[in-house]
């Protein structure tokens, strides 16, 4: 019985473990301090994993080719291949990786290329270790997410900052706000009850309007020119 016990007790952890949505997270840094703190900061968390850790460019490419994390913590300057040029080789061939920004620099030529790379979002090294936690956890989820005052300066550099996001559908407004929770255009186009192909014909439009490229940029811009605040719902 006793060894029965243990058999149940172990399968019921297992069903546990499968059942649990573990966040899948390589970081990749420079600088061995920076890794370590950032590692502790997710591991205290039972939905963080790091699986794996990187100090270049190159290695950060080849840990996702074998490791297939769902989030990667990546820094702008590194050794060889710059953290710009790794966003954007991860999301031409790993579209399912989310990719975050964590850097000690923030002018906008940096935040505005990872954004046009693909990044998901961008923070300081500075933000707090429950902020990190929190964006990891977004950008998994879908969501964009930038540390607060970033978003906004972005308007200041925008590609056509005279620009005004005014003309704008009601139907458009509303893909935007959806855009916004992280939603996917198939789960959008089922929360709106329209066609998904109705759905990517809107955000041609929106992307068109705002003069960007992304999702990621069109509601960043959204934000910074106050046509969509954080709080709103879709």
């Amino acid at each position: 019985m006793g060894v029965l016990r243990q058999v149940l007790a172990r399968t019921a952890r297992s069903l546990v473990t499968m059942q649990a949505s573990v966040i899948r997270v390589v970081v990749v840094d420079d600088h061995a301090l920076h890794r370590d703190g950032t590692r502790q900061i997710l591991q205290a968390h039972p939905d963080l994993e790091v699986v794996g850790e990187a100090d270049s460019g190159e290695v950060a490419l080849a840990l996702v080719n074998q490791l297939r994390p769902d989030v990667v913590l990546l820094d702008i300057r590194l050794p060889g291949i710059n953290g710009i040029e790794v966003t954007r080789r991860l999301t031409r061939d790993h579209p399912n990786v989310r990719v975050l920004m964590v850097s000690a620099y923030d002018e906008d030529e940096y935040v505005r290329g990872s954004l046009e790379a693909g990044a998901a979002g961008y923070l300081r090294k500075t933000a707090p270790g429950k902020e990190l936690v929190q964006a990891v956890r977004a950008v998994a989820g879908g969501a964009s997410v930038f540390q607060s005052g970033l978003a906004a300066r972005l308007l200041v550099s925008s590609r056509e900052p005279d620009r005004g996001p005014t003309d704008l559908s009601e139907r458009e407004l509303a893909v935007l706000r959806l855009l916004m929770t992280g939603l996917h255009n198939r789960e959008i186009a089922a929360r709106l009850g329209i066609s998904t192909r109705t759905v990517d014909r809107h955000c041609d439009n929106i992307y068109a309007k705002l003069g960007v490229g992304s999702r990621t940029e069109a509601v960043v811009r959204a934000i910074s020119t106050k046509l969509l605040t954080v709080g709103d719902e879709p």
